[in-house]
């Protein structure tokens, strides 16, 4: 029997792959030539696009397991190593490097996707939807919270960075690191038993 998230594991786990805190640099560079009036409207724009397309893959998501032949248990094990993965780069993120970001506002590319909907994010939903698609209302309800979530700390990020430092932010991503290490290895270690709970009965 594999494990089945609630109402709140769920939404922690969303948040966590999201990663507002993480995506603060991100943000604060591909918005460097919009005007500082300009910003929130498109940091909005950008969490409603990755909502959007999120949603969407919550309710095409089972189509795309039969389409690929894929069993919940293979999505359970592949969608914890790659959330281990993440969580190893929240904890020893690689250098930053400086790039030259496109000259007005970004669109989708790289904020939206995949800064917020990126592929840990898009399996997240999929895994979620795959395991209790009857429970698809409340998987709505944790993704509105996090997108929610996600954008008042991108609207606020100046004012966090401000005020909390850039140690304290890089602090606080490390810290959802962990957390988001255990969530991981406690899927994989519960996709890894309930498969050999089929071998012993095959």
């Amino acid at each position: 029997m594999t494990y089945t998230y609630t109402f709140a594991s769920a939404t922690i786990l969303l948040i966590l792959i999201t990663d507002p805190i993480g995506n603060i640099p991100i943000f604060a560079n591909a918005l460097r030539n919009v005007a500082p009036a300009r910003r929130p409207s498109v940091i909005l724009r950008e969490v409603l696009i990755a909502f959007v397309l999120l949603l969407t893959f919550m309710f095409v998501g089972e189509s795309f397991l039969r389409l690929m032949n894929l069993s919940e248990l293979s999505l359970q094990i592949g969608g914890g190593v790659i959330l281990f993965l993440i969580a190893l780069r929240m904890i020893f993120p690689p250098p930053r490097t400086d790039t030259a970001e496109a000259a007005g506002e970004p669109l989708i590319v790289p904020l939206a996707i995949p800064a917020i909907a990126g592929p840990s994010a898009l399996a997240t939903v999929l895994l979620l939807v795959s395991q209790a698609p009857d429970r698809r209302l409340e998987w709505i309800g944790a993704l509105c919270i996090t997108m929610a979530v996600s954008a008042i700390i991108l609207v606020l990020a100046e004012r966090i960075q401000r005020v909390a430092g850039d140690r304290f932010v890089v602090a606080l991503e490390r810290l959802m690191g962990l957390v988001l290490v255990a969530m991981s290895i406690e899927m994989m270690l519960r996709g890894i038993k309930a498969f050999a709970l089929q071998i012993a009965h095959a």
